[in-house]
Formats: C-alpha cells, sequence, structure tokens
C-alpha cells in the first residue's frame, strides 16, 4: 500500500525549497489510527526551523508578489490539475495517516482541487476602485495588494482541505506560506510542498514545517515579519493564537469550535432528514467542525425520527478507510474514543437512554459504534461542549420558538441545520438562528463557491467564495493631485 503513495509521503520539512530534516535530528512517529502502527515518521521542528521558513516566505514574497495575477492563475490551474491526476494515491495517503473511509478521502482531495480552482479564478477578479473625486485636479484609486507572508496552521481532522482553503486564496493574492500541519496527519500537508514544487512555484513561496506546536505556534505568532494568521482548530487555542499575534499586530482568520444544532420539524420530509442527519453526524466518524452535535425534533414525530435514526446508524459498516464499503473509520486516537464515552456515561447517568450503540466497537482500537441517545437534556454535556465523535443526542422540544432559543444557547456559532416543508417557517428559523451557515432541508452544504465560517466564539472571516480572499489582501488608497485639469 505504503508503495502507491511513496512519492508525496514526504519525512522532510520543506525550507527555501529544501527538504529538510529537524536541527535536534528528532522526529515524530505518525501512527495509522485503523492499525496503531507506525507509518513513518515527521521532523521534529522548533522555533529556529520555523523562523527559516518564515525568511524564505519573506525572501520570496520580494519576487513572487511582483508576478501578475494571471502568472498566478495557471500556476494554480497545474496544481488543480496535478492533485486531480493523483487523487487516488493522495486519498489512500490520507486515509492512512486520518483513518477515514477512501471514499470520504477521495472527497476531500477532490474538494482541495476545487478550492484551488476556484481561487485560480479568483486570483483575476481581486478588483480596485476608482472613486469620484470631491476635487477636480486629483483621482483616487484603491488598489489590492498581498499582505505578505502567511503562517496557515491546519488540523487533522481534514488535512488537505483545510489547507486548501488557505493556500489557495494566498498564492492567489500574491502572498507566500509556511504551514504547520497537524503531527497526527503530517503527510496530506507535505504532499502539498511536492505537488507545489512539481507545478513550479517558486523556492520559499509555500514552507511546510512538522514538530512542536507551541514552539512553531509562538514563532509564528511573533515573528514580525509574518503578517497574517489562518488557523483551523479549537476555540481555545484560537484564542491564545490571538492574543499572541496581537502584539505584531497580524490579520488573523479563525475557524474555530462548533457545537451544530439539527432541527426537525413536524412538517419535515422525516425520511430526507434522517438521510440528511447521518451525513451531517457520521461523517468522518462524527470528527468535524460542522458535524450535528444536538438534534431536536418536534414532538410529534420525535419517536418516530430517534428510531429511524437509530436503525440508519446500524446499517452503517465500521472498519479500516482503506476496506471496501467502510462508511465510518476509527477515531484518531484512544483518547477520543475515551471523551466520546465520558459523553455517553454523563448522558445515561441523567436519564438519556442509549437506542443504538454506545460502546467500543467489537474491531478494538479505536473504532467505536455509531451511537443514538434518546431523552436528551440541557444539563448533558453535548448541549454546551463539542462531541467530536459518533453520537447523536436527541433533544424534544414542541414550539418552534423554543426550537431557535435552545439551538442558539451556546457560545458557538459554525453550522447548523434544519429540516421544515413551510416555506414561512424556512425563513423565520433561519433569519432567528445566530449561525455562519445554515443547511435548509441539506445535511452537507460546504462548496468552494460560498463564504465558509462562524459568528460568536467559531471564528473570524471566511473561507471560501470571493469572501476568502479579503483576509488575504491589503486595501491601498492612493490620490494623485497636481493633475491641473
Amino acid at each position: 500500500m505504503l508503495q502507491k503513495t511513496s512519492h508525496f509521503m514526504r519525512q522532510a520539512n520543506l525550507i527555501n525549497g529544501e527538504w529538510v530534516q529537524a536541527d535536534s535530528g528528532q522526529t515524530i512517529d505518525v501512527i495509522n489510527p485503523a492499525t496503531g502502527l507506525k507509518i513513518g515518521t515527521v521532523p521534529k521542528a522548533g522555533g529556529a526551523e520555523t523562523r527559516r521558513a518564515i525568511e524564505a516566505a519573506e525572501e520570496a514574497f520580494k519576487s513572487f508578489r511582483k508576478t501578475s495575477a494571471l502568472e498566478r492563475s495557471k500556476l494554480l490551474r497545474k496544481l488543480h490539475d496535478a492533485i486531480m491526476d493523483n487523487q487516488d494515491v493522495l486519498a489512500e495517503l490520507l486515509t492512512l495517516e486520518q483513518g477515514k473511509s477512501l471514499t470520504e478521502s477521495r472527497g476531500e482531495v477532490g474538494s482541495s482541487a476545487a478550492y484551488v480552482l476556484w481561487f485560480a479564478e479568483e486570483a483575476r477578479r481581486t478588483y480596485g476602485d476608482v472613486v469620484p473625486s470631491p476635487w477636480a485636479d486629483r483621482r483616487i484609486l484603491v488598489t489590492k495588494e498581498p499582505v505578505g507572508v502567511v503562517a496557515a496552521i491546519t488540523p487533522w481532522n481534514f488535512p488537505s482541505s483545510m489547507l486548501s482553503r488557505k493556500l489557495g486564496p494566498a498564492l492567489a493574492a500574491g502572498c507566500t506560506a509556511v504551514v504547520k500541519p497537524a503531527s497526527q496527519t503530517p503527510y496530506s500537508g507535505l504532499a502539498w510542498g511536492a505537488l507545489c514544487e512539481e507545478v513550479g512555484f517558486p523556492k520559499g513561496v509555500v514552507n511546510i514545517v512538522t514538530g512542536s506546536a507551541g514552539e512553531i505556534g509562538d514563532e509564528l505568532c511573533t515573528n514580525p515579519l509574518v503578517k497574517k494568521i489562518t488557523f483551523t482548530g479549537s476555540t481555545e487555542i484560537g484564542k491564545m493564537l490571538i492574543q499572541k499575534s496581537a502584539m505584531t499586530v497580524k490579520k488573523v482568520s479563525m475557524e474555530l469550535g462548533g457545537n451544530a444544532p439539527f432541527l426537525v420539524f413536524d412538517d419535515a420530509d422525516l425520511d430526507r432528514a434522517v438521510q440528511g442527519a447521518i451525513a451531517a453526524k457520521y461523517r468522518n466518524s462524527g470528527q468535524t467542525c460542522v458535524c450535528t452535535n444536538r438534534f431536536f425534533v418536534q414532538e410529534g414525530i420525535y419517536d418516530k425520527f430517534v428510531e429511524k435514526l437509530a436503525e440508519a446508524s446500524k446499517k452503517l459498516k465500521v472498519g479500516s478507510g482503506l476496506d471496501d464499503g467502510v462508511q465510518q473509520g476509527p477515531l484518531i486516537d484512544v483518547k477520543a474514543v475515551e471523551k466520546v464515552e465520558e459523553f455517553i456515561e454523563d448522558a445515561v447517568a441523567k436519564g438519556g437512554k442509549i437506542v443504538s450503540g454506545g460502546k467500543r466497537h467489537a474491531l478494538g482500537g479505536s473504532f467505536f459504534e455509531p451511537t443514538v441517545i434518546s431523552g436528551a437534556k440541557s444539563n448533558m454535556k453535548f448541549m454546551k461542549d463539542e462531541i467530536f465523535g459518533p453520537i447523536a443526542p436527541v433533544f424534544k422540544f414542541k414550539t418552534e420558538a423554543e426550537a431557535i432559543e435552545q439551538a442558539n444557547d451556546t457560545e458557538f456559532g459554525l453550522a447548523c441545520y434544519f429540516y421544515t416543508g413551510d416555506l414561512g417557517r424556512a425563513f423565520r428559523v433561519m433569519e432567528g438562528l445566530k449561525y455562519g451557515m445554515v443547511g435548509v432541508n441539506e445535511g452537507i452544504i460546504t462548496t468552494p463557491e460560498a463564504p465558509f465560517g462562524g459568528v460568536k466564539e467559531s471564528g473570524l472571516g471566511s473561507e471560501g467564495g470571493y469572501q476568502g480572499m479579503t483576509d488575504y489582501l491589503d486595501t491601498k488608497y492612493v490620490c494623485i493631485g497636481g493633475l491641473g485639469l
């Protein structure tokens, strides 16, 4: 299996066009969560290596910023094609280190390429303005320029697509980048370095360092050469990065934690709602920031929905992501399993009923049964805390107003979903929910054409859409006088 992926499985860091090891020679083991076996190692780099990567990116920026939008667009189109030409190999590598099914991995790699293509097109559309001047002899121009060196910190759950949403707009804008992928899933990030090299991005434009999150993160946040931090991960870490970046007043984009509600009203198409629920809850074994965390179902259809959801969850095929037909792989590690067990114990102690699943899977390791819990109450842990695992707690509600109030009862505001057959209700609920993204009668809503981002403590800024370019550009106002008109 590794034979196919060896070309992209780089066990080194990319700094200024060179594949290098950590100064200390230390490494981090990368484990396949499906088998518990070591796949390989990556360098355990720290502050010094990160500083060199930043300096390389700063030097490369001097010339890369001068490339034309058309030139950058062509490079990104080549990158899109290279990703798609190697979709199966990259998907296999992703499954090996992350655990999700090959079907999901192929989808993620395809999504990564789609974001790159979108920003290849947006590169040529970063328009400025000519503003009507209040002075007869002056003209006012507003232009957009790349911010400079961008630091991108990506999570383990979507190690390819989360990077595409950051590197795509950064490179399209004319920025250079230093990337820090998650230590659990570094190879998908390092593969981007190999791909960027192959398609002709100049040395130093894309640099990738693995290792100590604390040391690398501190250098990225405090180094004045870095002009923007873009991060996907927990709200807790996001707040720390914002604080540390404040000392050098960097731009920040933060895609942070979620607590997604999924509302089902009496007038919903029940089968469609269950189908959407399965997609919104169990994708990547529940390990996504937009996964449903809390189901709220109206009392008239509550029992029927719980029954159908439990039936559907039991049919999900659990196993190694490399096996045919598998729909749910392992959780990332045993710590994640223990966290899921804590949620279940808490729910049962407070009167929740396990309708399906509820325990570690017979396969052992970090495999866990898709779980449905009925009788969920507001004092249970998953009302406030993000689960990040395959548990579907189902709450009961009476009125529309009550459902909206419960759904909004969280400091998070990333994604939410609801199902109804009533057009008026669709608008009322859509406008009442305080979230950055809303799925109406849909459980999967992400696409490169639309802005992906949250409100409240779920983050700052958007990835995707034309909005995805904004934070990688500075706005410059130019007043041209003395025209003698």
